[in-house]
């Protein structure tokens, strides 16, 4: 998983959106909301379509799902599930893109604390700062929070609504990029004067689940080769490290 930037919806597109939220209101206030043909009915308009296009072209040319980050997103996924909270259901923020899998799984389920979500909005946060990576497994799992002693609430049930643990086809596509990333670092601490800006550019070329932010800024940066480049070239580490910080929004 990794932090997406939102893009801008173009100000008609918006106004759209709006309109068509404040007639599901007006409905749901009246109890007369059939929310699933709500849904239906709009996904096939030109607004939403633009949506559906807006939100692939967030995560690239392969277009990946937005949660696991290994399987093509194929359709929009709301965040805070549309059928317990209408309210929500053509807000743009709260719209992302999903695979079928990520989608099936979470379905309506949606954890709170305090009425705050317990799961990792990629599009809001850096995912890392709650979840974690085993390179030996390839499991996604919850991130250890030192400062309260305890695992972070939010990995915990991200991992446990989407089962990141427990996919095993999920896990051989997060090693393989781990893999793929230590070898190039492995390549540049090979030549005599490696250079931060060559190193990301082929780090990114390569990062399909979003495992930079883990190396360099999470857990990874005690793990070879990631701790080995950090100790032998500390200016490209910190080159590196100013470059996802950037990108994150840290």
């Amino acid at each position: 998983m990794r932090r997406v930037t939102r893009a801008q919806l173009e100000a008609d597109v918006l106004r759209k959106l709006e309109k068509r939220q404040v007639k599901v209101n007006c409905k749901h206030a009246e109890d007369s909301l059939d929310i699933e043909q709500e849904w239906k009915t709009a996904r096939k308009t030109r607004p939403l379509q633009t949506v559906l296009a807006a939100l692939k072209g967030m995560m690239g040319a392969r277009e990946r799902c937005m949660y696991c980050l290994d399987s093509h997103g194929t359709d929009i996924e709301h965040f805070w599930p549309k059928t317990p909270y209408p309210e929500k259901m053509f807000v743009w923020p709260n719209l992302l893109l999903c695979c079928t899998e990520c989608g099936r799984l979470k379905g309506d389920r949606f954890p709170l604390a305090e009425d705050q979500p317990l799961l990792v909005d990629p599009t809001a946060e850096n995912p890392w700062l709650h979840l974690d990576f085993d390179p030996i497994t390839g499991n996604v799992v919850a991130r250890f929070d030192a400062q309260a002693n305890d695992w972070s609430p939010k990995g915990l049930k991200t991992v446990e609504v989407l089962q990141l643990d427990r996919r095993e086809a999920l896990a051989a596509g997060y090693r393989k990029t781990f893999l793929r990333l230590s070898a190039l670092v492995e390549r540049s601490l090979a030549t005599v004067a490696p250079t931060a800006a060559d190193l990301m550019a082929s780090l990114r070329e390569v990062d399909d689940h979003g495992l930079l932010d883990w190396c360099f800024l999470g857990s990874g940066q005690t793990v070879r080769p990631f701790s080995k480049l950090r100790k032998n070239h500390p200016q490209v580490w910190a080159q590196c490290v100013a470059s996802l910080e950037t990108s994150v929004g840290l």
